[in-house]
């Protein structure tokens, strides 16, 4: 029996087989080979209609200004120029959430390389290193915080949208 994830409650789900003696094997009949679960459904449709449009819309507004704050920054200096140089950064916070991108990276390539690869582990890796995925969910969310702190100086309101898309980029 499985749960689907997703609304309010779980709601469960029976797979029944069918033969043609009913729903019970009678013998050596191998129920695996069956077309009983019928077609595959496709659960990603296609984006289309109003709701397609809109979200190309979203998309394309989120690349320009992107684009826009990589360019213009503050409409004074570019934004690697004004993350470099400029003195309105706090940048011991700056250091400091730039460093806790570099853990998160860190237990990234751990996870990814050194457990599964290296170490040739066919167990999973959260059981092998069960705090790994927490540690990196409350270093990537002090990054976060760190980097609004930096630069809420230069670009105010608007530092929250800026860091949530990159994020979630």
């Amino acid at each position: 029996m499985s749960t689907s994830g997703g609304g309010g409650g779980a709601v469960a789900f029976v797979r029944q087989r069918y033969n043609a003696s009913g729903y019970s094997s009678s013998g050596g009949e191998d129920l695996e080979e069956d077309d009983a679960s019928g077609p595959s459904v496709d659960y990603h449709p296609q984006s289309s209609g109003l709701n397609g449009w809109c979200q190309r819309l979203e998309t394309f507004v989120w690349l320009a200004s992107a684009v826009f704050i990589i360019y213009c920054g503050d409409l004074h200096s570019n934004f690697f120029t004004l993350l470099l140089r400029d003195e309105r950064i706090k940048r011991t916070a700056l250091n400091l959430g730039l460093l806790c991108v570099a853990c998160n990276i860190g237990i990234f390539l751990y996870l990814s390389f050194w457990v599964k690869d290296m170490a040739k582990v066919d167990d999973r890796w959260d059981i092998l290193a069960p705090a790994a995925i927490p540690t990196a969910t409350v270093i990537g969310l002090l990054a976060f915080f760190l980097f609004c702190l930096a630069l809420w100086p230069i670009w105010s309101f608007l530092t929250l949208p800026l860091l949530m898309h990159t994020r979630s980029a």
